[in-house]
C-alpha cells in the first residue's frame, strides 16, 4: 500500500514542467533621423537691456518747489515743463540786471559822444591831449561796463530759467522725490525725478575673445568694415518669449578687451515702441555669423541630455542597442537644437520613451519623424 502511494506521488512531480525564467521583450522607444536643413549660423549671447537715455532731473537753483506740472510715470515730450521753482526772486533778478545794462549803454553813449567832441577839439588845438585820454578811458571803461552787465543779464535769464525744469528728451518721468512747498537746492542740487527714454533702447553683453575673433571674420567674409556696424543685424528675446521678436542692429563695440575677463563690450540698438523692453531686463540674443545658411542637422531641444562630458544624444546602435553620444550643439531653430558635431544624417536619434532607453541596453524600435522647424 505504502509503495503504491509514493510511485502515485513520484508520478506526478515527473508530470509538473520545469519553472524557467523568460526574459520580458525589449523596450519600444521612438526613434528618427535629424532633420537636414539650411540654416543661419548664430553667435547666442545673453545680455541687458539698457535706457537710450537716463537723466536725473535736478533743482539748481534755491528755493521753495512751487508746481509738479506732470502725473508721476507719465510720457513727457521736450520741453515739456515738469516742476516750478518759485520764478518770481529769479525774474525780479533778470528785470534788475536788464535795467542796470540799460543804464551802462546810456553811460557808453554819453561817453563816446564826448569822445568825439574831444577828438574834434584836439584836432582844431582847442583841447589838450590829455584830456582826449581822458575821455578815452572813460569811453573804454564805459563798453567794458556794458559787456560786464550783458554777462549778468544772461546769467540772471539762466537762473530764470532754471526756475522750470523741463523734459530735456521724449520719455517717461519717475515719481516726483520731492513734494510742492519743499525748499530746494540750497546746499547744491536737488533731484526731483528722473526721466527715461524707452524708445529706442539698447541692449548691452559682452563678447568672449573667441567670439569676437570669429565675429570680425564674418564681417571680413560681408565685405564690410568695423565702421558698418548698423548694417550687422541684432535679435532678441525676453526669458518669456519664443525664439527672437525683436530686431534691432549693432551700434557701439569697445575698442579694448577687458584684460580682467577677456570679454568686449558691445551694444545693439533696437526700436521699441510698445516697451516691451524695459532697462535692466535679461534677454537673449544673437547675431548671424554667416551671409549665406548652411546645411544643418538638428533634433528636438528636449531630447538632448547633459553630462559632464558635455551634451549627448541616445542614438539607435547595432543590433538595437542604444548608445550614448557626445555631441556640441548650436543655435536654437525653433523647437530644434542644431547638432554641430557627433551626430549622422543617417544615425536614428531616441525621440520618445527616453525613461526607458538605457545605453548598452537592447529596445524596440518605433520609427517616427522629426518635422523641420522655422527660425
Amino acid at each position: 500500500m505504502l509503495t503504491g502511494v509514493v510511485a502515485a506521488v513520484l508520478a506526478l512531480t515527473a508530470c509538473k514542467k520545469q519553472n524557467a525564467y523568460v526574459p520580458p521583450p525589449p523596450t519600444e522607444v521612438g526613434v528618427a533621423k535629424p532633420v537636414q536643413q539650411a540654416v543661419t549660423p548664430y553667435l547666442e549671447l545673453t545680455g541687458n537691456a539698457a535706457a537710450f537715455n537716463l537723466v536725473d532731473l535736478n533743482a539748481r537753483v534755491e528755493g521753495f518747489l512751487q508746481e509738479i506740472d506732470y502725473q508721476d510715470g507719465a510720457m513727457a515730450k521736450r520741453g515739456d515743463t515738469l516742476f516750478v521753482i518759485e520764478p518770481v526772486p529769479y525774474q525780479s533778478k533778470l528785470q534788475q540786471a536788464q535795467a542796470t545794462l540799460d543804464g551802462a549803454k546810456a553811460a557808453l553813449v554819453q561817453s563816446d559822444a564826448e569822445l568825439t567832441r574831444q577828438a574834434t577839439l584836439l584836432r582844431q588845438n582847442v583841447s589838450a591831449q590829455n584830456t582826449y585820454d581822458q575821455g578815452l578811458a572813460k569811453r573804454d571803461a564805459d563798453k567794458a561796463n556794458v559787456a560786464n552787465q550783458e554777462a549778468g543779464v544772461t546769467i540772471a535769464a539762466i537762473n530764470y530759467g532754471y526756475t522750470r525744469v523741463t523734459a530735456p528728451f521724449d520719455g517717461l518721468v519717475t515719481n516726483h522725490l520731492i513734494s510742492a512747498g519743499e525748499l530746494v537746492g540750497v546746499t547744491g542740487p536737488t533731484k526731483l525725478a528722473t526721466i527715461v527714454q524707452l524708445d529706442p533702447i539698447y541692449v548691452t553683453f559682452n563678447v568672449a575673445e573667441q567670439d569676437v575673433l570669429r565675429i570680425k571674420a564674418a564681417i571680413a567674409a560681408r565685405g564690410l568694415k568695423e565702421v558698418d556696424l548698423a548694417k550687422i543685424p541684432v535679435e532678441v528675446g525676453l526669458m518669456t518669449e519664443q525664439a527672437y521678436p525683436h530686431k534691432g542692429v549693432m551700434n557701439y563695440t569697445a575698442p579694448t578687451l577687458d584684460p580682467a575677463t577677456g570679454t568686449l563690450f558691445a551694444r545693439g540698438l533696437l526700436q521699441n515702441p510698445d516697451h516691451a523692453l524695459l532697462p535692466g531686463m535679461f534677454v537673449r540674443l544673437r547675431i548671424p555669423m554667416a551671409i549665406q545658411q548652411t546645411q544643418s542637422l538638428l533634433v528636438p531641444d528636449q531630447v538632448l541630455g547633459t553630462d559632464q562630458a558635455g551634451r549627448y544624444l541616445l542614438v539607435l546602435g547595432k543590433d538595437n542597442t542604444i548608445e550614448q553620444r557626445t555631441v556640441t550643439t548650436g543655435a536654437l531653430v525653433g523647437t530644434l537644437r542644431v547638432v554641430a558635431t557627433g551626430l549622422q544624417p543617417d544615425d536614428q536619434v531616441v525621440i520618445s520613451g527616453l525613461q526607458r532607453a538605457i545605453p548598452g541596453e537592447k529596445v524596440t524600435p518605433q520609427v517616427a519623424t522629426i518635422s523641420a522647424s522655422k527660425s
